[in-house]
């Protein structure tokens, strides 16, 4: 569930409001691909930081585990709500990175596309023949096998050394 802007700033300290804030609509969209990509890993080390305070005091609820830190509050509500304003606002910078991506790619596709027109307006484009087509009917395909030809001379002369070979061992002792 989304938490009000407001109730965002409640829970946290100046430093945090300041890194949220960037990641809100006008501001984000000002930010440069590494001050996001710097923002990303800052909020990543936040989120994690608090996840671990909140499996620590549920599991100091349940009983499964031992109290950690005399300042932490006394639920697991404070640092489950902290996490989840991290974890919005990570998602607001990846898709802002997302964003930046996709333009890139398309400047890029672009770029190609108009080098490609340039290439074939200058005559260097060459298109290459579709090869067999529909409209000339069945056409014979070439065989792929390889075509040994044997003089006819040779494979009497291999059937002749055979038999004399064969003579040869017959004739021994």
């Amino acid at each position: 569930m989304a938490i009000p802007y407001k109730s965002e700033l409640q829970l946290l300290n100046h430093d945090e409001r300041e890194l949220v804030r960037a990641t809100h609509y006008p501001a984000i969209c000002e930010l440069a691909r590494e001050d996001l990509q710097d923002t990303l890993t800052r909020l990543r080390g936040l989120r994690d930081k608090e996840k671990t305070q909140y499996k620590a005091k549920r599991r100091e609820t349940k009983g499964t585990g031992e109290a950690r830190g005399g300042s932490f509050p006394g639920t697991s509500e404070q640092p489950r709500r902290r996490k989840q304003v991290f974890a919005q606002a990570l998602k607001r910078v990846n898709k802002e990175i997302e964003r930046h991506r996709k333009f890139e790619a398309k400047a890029e596709l672009g770029a190609a596309a108009r080098r490609a027109l340039a290439l074939k307006r200058s005559g260097d484009f060459h298109r290459p023949s579709p090869g067999v087509t529909a409209h000339e009917g069945m056409s014979p395909l070439p065989s792929r096998r390889r075509r040994t030809t044997v003089h006819p001379s040779k494979i009497g002369q291999v059937s002749q050394w055979t038999k004399i070979r064969q003579a040869q061992r017959d004739a021994r002792p």
